[in-house]
């Protein structure tokens, strides 16, 4: 074998290597960590609702005693001190600087799109109820992509925000927030996800892969200039995100509702089938058709961070219109980054083979692995 293949083996190698620990550690960054914390503010009192995912609280603190794989009632049930334990050491409110004591008052199990959920209702009892602040530490030393979804009702309607490990800390005022700031947080969570959000990049770039390439007589050969790779990348983008908005408007509004499960398992599908019609084109020319019917599929998925939140109507269209806004804003960021680079590197033996070839048969892979996971809850991802 002569240098040049020995080069292709490394460089291949190489690629192949960093795209696999990358997709290793995120192959469920779809649906990121998050709880969602109400609390109901009067001139007299406090109280809260808790709704924690029971993976994350397994993953902190070991509540499968038996290692079967399930977490029963009674195994959940003879943690329940140590959970209200761990997470109000990681929720702090105060009034007027003074610190409320909270104490729980019940623990049940509710379900939540993406699962099971304990529920830690809790009242904080503070010297007096005026300006309240909240600190918010959960799970952010073990995962920093965690994020806490609060609704606040007060007597002057509702109050949301989305607590991170930037904005941990939150002053809340006794009216309602501002739907330009509101818009803003929501647009930031939006772009968030969608960079977070491994699959759904991984099929925008694999669709996007093949438009500076041009199929003709059963071949895939370069474009001539970069007019008709933008007339593309602008035909995928646009179907992509008209119809995964469709989608989330309706999840959102509650005209259909799907599983978590089989939300999450068809997402990957799609990225397998993007993934093959680079390798062997069943519609080819119509791409932007393949990222609509396809894009369908990721609306649901962008809905599974919203969906549960439950806003009424006047919060949730504020909610609505900044993360979409934010995931699209996301999404345009990756096209700018990538399609220069494509378009320069499409004449390229690298681009064809390596970008190209080997990166779509590699993502058709990952993506299969992906379904079985998803489908059949099993592990064959983790490190």
């Amino acid at each position: 074998m002569g240098a040049s293949g020995v080069s292709m083996i490394r460089t291949v190698g190489v690629v192949f290597s960093i795209l696999w620990l990358a997709s290793a550690s995120a192959s469920w960054a779809h649906k990121p960590s998050d709880s969602y914390l109400s609390l109901q503010w009067t001139d007299e009192r406090v109280t809260g609702q808790w709704d924690i995912a029971l993976r994350d609280l397994e993953f902190a603190l070991g509540l499968d005693t038996d290692q079967n794989g399930e977490i029963s009632w009674g195994e959940l049930r003879s943690r329940h001190d140590a959970i209200a334990d761990y997470a109000l050491a990681r929720l702090d409110i105060s009034a007027d600087g003074a610190d409320c004591a909270l104490r729980t008052s019940d623990q049940l199990v509710d379900h939540h799109s993406d699962g099971a959920y304990t529920v830690l209702r809790f009242v904080a009892e503070c010297p007096s109820v005026g300006a309240l602040a909240l600190d918010y530490r959960l799970f952010f030393d073990l995962d920093p992509s965690h994020r806490g979804l609060l609704k606040l009702d007060s007597a002057h309607g509702v109050q949301t925000a989305v607590l991170s490990p930037d904005s941990a800390r939150l002053e809340l005022v006794f009216h309602r927030l501002g739907v330009w700031r509101q818009l803003g947080q929501y647009w930031r969570e939006g772009v968030w996800h969608i960079w977070i959000g491994f699959d759904h990049v991984l099929f925008l770039l694999t669709l996007l892969l093949a438009a500076v390439l041009r199929r003709d007589a059963g071949e895939w050969r370069s474009v001539e200039s970069f007019r008709p790779a933008l007339i593309q990348v602008a035909g995928i983008v646009t179907a992509f995100t008209v119809a995964h908005s469709l989608t989330l408007l309706a999840a959102i509004l509650g005209w259909v509702s799907l599983s978590s499960r089989w939300v999450e398992s068809a997402i990957a599908a799609t990225v397998v089938l993007a993934a093959v019609n680079n390798l062997h084109p069943f519609l080819p020319g119509r791409r932007w058709a393949v990222a609509f019917v396809l894009g369908l599929i990721h609306g649901f998925g962008f809905a599974g961070v919203l969906v549960d939140l439950g806003l009424p109507g006047g919060a949730l269209a504020v909610a609505l219109a900044g993360f979409n806004l934010g995931v699209e804003t996301g999404q345009l960021a990756i096209v700018a980054l990538f399609l220069p680079i494509a378009y320069l590197m499409r004449d390229s033996w690298f681009y064809r083979r390596v970008v190209f070839t080997f990166g779509s048969v590699f993502v058709a892979i990952l993506a299969t692995l992906w379904l079985l996971e998803r489908g059949l809850d099993m592990s064959l991802l983790s490190l």
